[in-house]
């Protein structure tokens, strides 16, 4: 894994990763957002031949983030599951046991629609709304912060936030990205079975990239700030 990105946000310090998670340094947190697990099965079921392969990779960055960051509690900001129940629910949740001892707190995101008992038996801390955890407010859509009257740093998923770099030749290029403005956050999915939206930011927003590299090396993602 490529080395993370130090970065302090609302004066808490805290860590960018290549695969897609932010670490709460203080608090010893692992934040992650949109995961879609289930999503290739949902596929599958529909007839459309997507490999179990892409739940399973997801799985195990997954796994990689804790054994490297070392959480004590994970706080997913919505949409964990993506659709009904099918056999990947049934692999996370062989996976939740063998990482009983870390605290994980889900806010409900458009895509969690089973009933709370299902994540509760998975002990989980559900959240319907939102989680104040300060000195930040952890919700799913960024479509529901109202910057000026905002208490506490606000941080989100939901839409798959991404970022253009244009080159010479009029080149350009798409990669997904961590968004930060004044007041708000937005993390990029963490399912690599996602695309991304292209944000207009400003140039007091802090972005950084997510950059594929090279399939034949070993650490495949890299990140960079771009403004």
């Amino acid at each position: 894994m490529n080395p993370p990105i130090s970065l302090e946000i609302a004066g808490q310090h805290c860590w960018l990763s290549a695969e897609r998670s932010l670490f709460w340094e203080d608090a010893k947190t692992l934040i992650i957002s949109d995961l879609h697990f289930g999503k290739t099965g949902h596929f599958r079921k529909s007839g459309i031949g997507v490999p179990q392969s892409v739940f399973k990779e997801d799985l195990q960055r997954l796994f990689q983030q804790i054994q490297y960051f070392q959480p004590q509690e994970i706080i997913i900001t919505g949409d964990l599951f993506h659709s009904r129940d099918n056999q990947e629910h049934d692999w996370f949740a062989r996976w939740r046991s063998d990482i009983s001892g870390i605290k994980i707190h889900l806010v409900k995101g458009n895509h969690d629609s089973l009933k709370n008992q299902v994540y509760e038996n998975l002990d989980m801390i559900v959240h319907d709304m939102e989680y104040v955890c300060k000195p930040f407010r952890f919700i799913h859509d960024p479509a529901k912060v109202q910057d000026e009257f905002q208490e506490h740093y606000t941080i989100s998923g939901h839409i798959h936030p991404g970022v253009r770099i244009s080159g010479s030749g009029k080149q350009s290029l798409s990669f997904p990205c961590f968004y930060f403005s004044e007041r708000l956050a937005i993390l990029p999915a963490f399912s690599n079975f996602t695309g991304h939206i292209v944000l207009h930011t400003s140039e007091r927003d802090r972005v950084f990239a997510i950059v594929k590299g090279d399939r034949r090396q070993h650490d495949l993602s890299s990140i960079v700030q771009i403004q």
